[in-house]
């Protein structure tokens, strides 16, 4: 009897081991099949080369056409002298004075627009889309901004007037004071 349970206790240890043992080997087989199927689902790395060398090309090509097309639409210079200003019709061109109200109020051109730099993205389409613009500020430097500003919006026909309305009035021409 004893060699009989000793068989059982056996037996059962054996049985314990057998489902373990079939666990282990389905996982390998598992992990074999998922292995096999990522081999054959990976890309390979001269694919990847391809197709970033495609789009590194395209991008490349694309700015370069997107420059070229910028530069051919820009025909007026990006600044213009005092006196190149006075010799222009007013009827032709639009003036944009980019500088405070009170400075607006001291002097300004006649006839000119005025639209603060800190207000000009937000009020571009007050602007007219078919006719030149000369940007005009008190000594340069806020009238290129607003320039730069306008062509990256898209006016293409856009100048400003170097030396601003420091110079206009330095050289004794007529301006109009007040609001």
């Amino acid at each position: 009897m004893a060699k009989s349970q000793q068989a059982k206790q056996k037996k059962i240890v054996n049985s314990d081991k057998k489902p373990q043992a079939k666990a282990a080997a389905t996982k390998t087989h598992k992990s074999h099949i998922d292995a096999r199927a990522k081999e054959r689902s990976a890309i390979p790395s001269w694919i990847w080369f391809l197709i970033v060398g495609v789009v590194a090309a395209g991008g490349y090509w694309l700015i370069q056409w997107t420059n070229q097309r910028q530069q051919a639409v820009v025909t007026l210079p990006a600044e213009m002298s005092v006196t190149e200003v006075t010799k222009l019709d007013q009827e032709e061109w639009f003036f944009l004075d980019l500088r405070e109200q009170s400075e607006w109020n001291q002097g300004h051109i006649e006839g000119a627009t005025l639209i603060p730099l800190g207000q000009l993205e937000a009020r571009q389409a007050e602007l007219p889309t078919g006719q030149r613009i000369v940007v005009v500020c008190r000594s340069g430097n806020r009238s290129a901004q607003g320039r730069d500003l306008l062509l990256k919006a898209g006016f293409s026909e856009v100048t400003s007037m170097a030396g601003g309305m420091n110079d206009w009035i330095s050289q004794g021409l007529p301006i109009v004071t007040g609001p």
